[in-house]
């Protein structure tokens, strides 16, 4: 389907108008008034990009102001932002490669943070041969916080069972959680504390919840030094500055969304019949539907969701998304339709 206006929550496909559960724009900021009056306020002073390399003899002030902002805001050390988050995940897996550990991937991890021979976690269910073995080495393991087709983050107590023999770095995607998950939207990096993990690192994109244009690394401020120096970081546009000022400008209006999607997530979660094939968490801003026909089903009904093929699963994705923007009446229409024996 191709539109000719942004997505809210509705959507409008050959001149008829659609209820639209669909994207990743989880706290609505795309057209959020006061939010875009703050970004164009940011672009007049930015300008539309500033396509510099971030090594350049002139550099701007917003990218440590946000960078600093950002590390206190997540619990991180340091933070780097650049230009998209695919950009920071291959940032980060191309600087640990020189070091020649090896690779693990837990199940189904987004391709940006996924290493050309990376092992599985995890074989017939448990952990990997390799991981419990007293040798000494050094391991990457690379895993999405929130994997696609669940509805909660993933538990890290694997890293308990791991010989004490490795020397362990963990890389977490947070694209889906940041803004979401944890205190204030902070994701969970802050959370995750094993003994046995000698760094971890956070990439995400900043194009999700957030609804800015960019990616960001976070990890202690040693590896972010030595990225700032790398030539893949050092070649490339950084991210959009402008975006990056209005992030530091809106933490009213972030607050304010994150209230009203905990406010659209608990009504779902007092009406929605959670029955069989449907995957739901009130603290998480998508409804999972194992039911191939689902799409069809709400489409007739005037409702659109996402539905497409991700390159790590073998069925279509049906991924039904609440936003803070979604009204109480979007919201029974869906959960009535859901809700409807068959």
């Amino acid at each position: 389907m191709i539109v000719d206006d942004f997505p809210d929550r509705t959507i409008t496909v050959e001149g008829n108008e659609y209820l639209y559960f669909g994207g990743t724009g989880y706290l609505g900021l795309a057209i959020h008034p006061e939010f875009v009056g703050i970004l164009t306020d940011s672009i007049k002073k930015w300008g539309t990009f500033y396509g510099s390399s971030r090594n350049s003899n002139i550099k701007l002030s917003i990218y440590n102001q946000f960078e600093k902002y950002f590390a206190q805001q997540i619990g991180a050390e340091d933070v780097l932002t650049v230009s998209s988050g695919t950009l920071a995940g291959r940032l980060v897996i191309d600087f640990l490669k020189k070091s020649n550990p090896i690779f693990f991937h837990y199940p189904k991890t987004h391709p940006a943070i996924l290493a050309d021979g990376s092992l599985p976690l995890f074989i017939d269910d448990k952990l990997h041969p390799r991981l419990l073995e007293a040798t000494d080495e050094e391991i990457v393991i690379t895993v999405d916080a929130i994997l696609g087709l669940e509805v909660a983050p993933v538990s890290f107590a694997f890293l308990d069972n791991i010989s004490t023999s490795k020397k362990i770095t963990l890389v977490i995607d947070e694209s889906h959680s940041l803004g979401v998950l944890g205190e204030n939207g902070s994701g969970v990096f802050g959370r995750i504390k094993h003994s046995n993990v000698e760094s971890k690192i956070m990439v995400s994109s900043l194009g999700k919840a957030l609804s800015l244009s960019g990616g960001v690394i976070a990890g202690n401020r040693e590896f972010i030094n030595k990225l700032r120096n790398e030539s893949m970081f050092v070649s490339s546009s950084a991210a959009n500055p402008a975006y990056l000022e209005a992030y530091c400008k809106a933490e009213t209006i972030y607050e304010t969304q994150k209230k009203r999607l905990a406010k659209n997530l608990n009504f779902i979660a007092d009406k929605l019949e959670v029955k069989d094939g449907i995957k739901f968490n009130k603290n998480y801003p998508v409804i999972y539907s194992e039911d191939e026909g689902v799409y069809n089903k709400l489409f007739t009904e005037g409702i659109i969701i996402t539905n497409f093929k991700y390159p790590t699963y073998k069925n279509m994705m049906n991924r039904i998304v609440i936003t803070a923007n979604h009204t109480e009446e979007d919201l029974k229409r869906l959960i009535q339709i859901l809700n409807k024996k068959q």
